[in-house]
């Protein structure tokens, strides 16, 4: 790969994790909203564990190896068309960073809603 495909890796990666899946969180209910979250994920599941366990320094999509950022692309590609899903990574990315796992509310499952406000009684 030459250096002008990296950079165009590069560049591909910052559009899909700063702007094209955070765009996406609210309308297909993502567990997460910002761009280091979903940077995250992907890079855990392309590193097969945390991902700074296995590239030195940051920003690690610049040093990570291009085989493993072209891995987490196409990830990103397949969440953004909805062939991955996202809930599952960040459940395995939490696990291998050994973090309490707290369910997100689903359509099947919502949330409870709140409760109404309370009205103080006249006296």
């Amino acid at each position: 790969m030459t250096g002008d495909d990296r950079a165009g890796l590069e560049r591909r990666w910052l559009k899909l994790t700063r702007e094209i899946l955070p765009e996406l969180a609210a309308a297909r209910r993502f567990p997460v909203r910002h761009d280091h979250c979903f940077q995250r994920i992907l890079l855990d599941a392309a590193c097969g564990g945390r991902w700074a366990d296995h590239v030195a320094g940051r920003p690690a999509y610049r040093r990570i190896d291009t085989e493993r950022l072209a891995a987490a692309v196409a990830l990103a590609e397949r969440v953004t068309a909805g062939e991955a899903d996202l809930d599952r990574l960040n459940i395995q990315s939490l696990r291998w960073r050994g973090e309490p796992l707290r369910p997100a509310p689903s359509p099947a499952h919502p949330a409870p809603p709140a409760a109404p406000p309370r009205k103080d009684r006249p006296r």
